[in-house]
C-alpha cells in the first residue's frame, strides 16, 4: 500500500515524500508543477524523488477530477497526505480564482477521492494554515480559538478546508486531520518566503521590504520539525468519522527585526531597509500553541531559529552558487 503526497513537488511535499521514502513508504506523488515560482526549484526537487525507489509520479492539476483518477491508477493508497495548495497571502489579493480553484476545489476533490477509497482509507492529512487565526489577539491561538473571521482569502480557502473534511467525516466516516502550519522555513524552501527574500538581497547588496518597522511577530518552524510532527499525526489516524485539528509550530515567536539580525549575522551583511506599512492581509502576530500536538503525538518542534537558518543560508548559497 502506497501513501498519495498531493503537492509532491512542493516545499513541504519534497520533504515528507523523501522522509516516507527513506523508512520504506511507497509514495505517489502528484504536482502541477505550476509557475507560482520558479518551476526548475519544483522538478530539481522532483528530480532527487524520481531516483528513489518505491516513488511514482503523476503530473497534474489536483481542481480536474482525472488527475486523481490516474494517481489512483498507480497502485492501493491506503493514506492520503494532501499538501498541494495555491501559497501565500498576498498573492490571493492579486488572484483570488487560483486560490479557489486549488484550494477550495482541489480539497474537495481529494474528499471526493478519498471516499471513493472507501474502508482501504487509514488516514487523511491535510495542511490548513495559520492564517486560520486571523487577527485573533489572545496568544498563543489554540485549535479551540474562534477562526471565525480571516483577513486573507488564503484564509478564508484553508478555513473552508477544515469545514469541509469535517462534514466528510461526519457524513462518510473519513478519519482525518488538519495541519495547521506556522511559517515553515528551511532548506529547498519557497522563493516567495522571508528567508529566501531576505538572504538574496542581503548577499547582493540590495535592499530588502520590512513592514511595519520589522515589530511584527512569527512562529518560524523548521521544516525538520514540521516533517516529524506530519508523519507522527499521519500514523496515529484518530477514529473513523472523526476530523481532529492540530498547530505546528516552534511556539517561540520572534520580530521580523530579530529575524533579519539572525540572517545578518549569518551572511556577514548589514541590511538595507526599505521600510513600508503593514500590508492588506497581514497579521501582527503568530504563536502555536502546541499542547495537543504534544500531548497525543510525544512531539515538540525545538529546532532553534539560529539553527535552522543556517541551514537554509548554507543551502540557499549551494542552490544559487553565491
Amino acid at each position: 500500500m502506497a501513501v498519495l503526497v498531493t503537492g509532491a513537488a512542493g516545499f513541504v511535499g519534497y520533504h515528507a515524500a523523501e522522509a516516507l521514502l527513506k523508512r520504506g513508504e511507497d509514495v505517489i506523488g502528484v504536482d502541477d508543477l505550476n509557475a507560482y515560482y520558479d518551476p526548475r526549484l519544483k522538478q530539481a526537487r522532483l528530480d532527487r524523488l524520481a531516483v528513489q525507489p518505491g516513488f511514482r509520479f503523476v503530473k497534474g492539476d489536483i481542481a480536474e477530477e482525472a488527475t486523481l483518477d490516474d494517481a489512483g491508477g498507480q497502485g492501493a493508497i491506503d493514506r492520503i497526505l494532501h499538501l498541494a495548495a495555491q501559497a501565500g497571502v498576498r498573492y490571493s489579493l492579486e488572484n483570488p480564482r487560483a486560490y479557489v480553484r486549488s484550494n477550495v476545489m482541489g480539497h474537495l476533490n481529494v474528499l471526493e477521492f478519498a471516499r471513493g477509497l472507501g474502508p482501504d482509507l487509514k488516514h487523511l492529512v491535510y495542511a490548513s494554515s495559520s492564517s486560520v487565526y486571523g487577527g485573533n489577539d489572545k496568544a498563543p491561538f489554540a485549535e479551540t480559538d474562534p477562526v471565525d473571521n480571516p483577513v486573507s482569502l488564503y484564509a478564508a480557502t484553508k478555513r473552508a478546508d477544515e469545514l469541509m473534511s469535517a462534514t466528510y467525516s461526519h457524513l462518510y466516516g473519513l478519519s482525518q486531520t488538519g495541519l495547521r502550519f506556522f511559517t515553515v522555513y528551511g532548506p529547498w524552501g519557497r522563493p516567495d518566503m522571508a528567508p529566501w527574500l531576505f538572504t538574496k538581497a542581503l548577499l547582493a547588496d540590495q535592499p530588502i521590504n520590512v513592514f511595519a518597522g520589522g515589530h511584527l511577530l512569527r512562529d518560524f518552524t523548521y521544516i525538520d520539525d514540521i516533517v516529524t510532527g506530519v508523519l507522527k499525526v499521519l500514523d496515529a489516524p484518530p477514529v473513523a468519522g472523526t476530523s481532529r485539528l492540530y498547530n505546528i509550530g516552534n511556539s517561540n515567536p520572534i520580530t521580523v527585526n530579530d529575524f533579519i539580525a539572525t540572517l545578518e549575522r549569518l551572511t556577514g551583511k548589514t541590511a538595507r531597509r526599505n521600510e513600508l506599512p503593514m500590508q492588506p492581509g497581514d497579521v501582527r502576530a503568530t504563536h502555536a500553541d502546541i499542547s495537543a500536538l504534544e500531548r497525543d503525538t510525544g512531539f515538540r518542534p525545538a529546532t532553534p531559529l539560529a539553527e535552522g537558518l543556517a541551514q537554509f543560508v548554507e543551502w540557499y548559497r549551494g542552490w544559487n552558487g553565491v
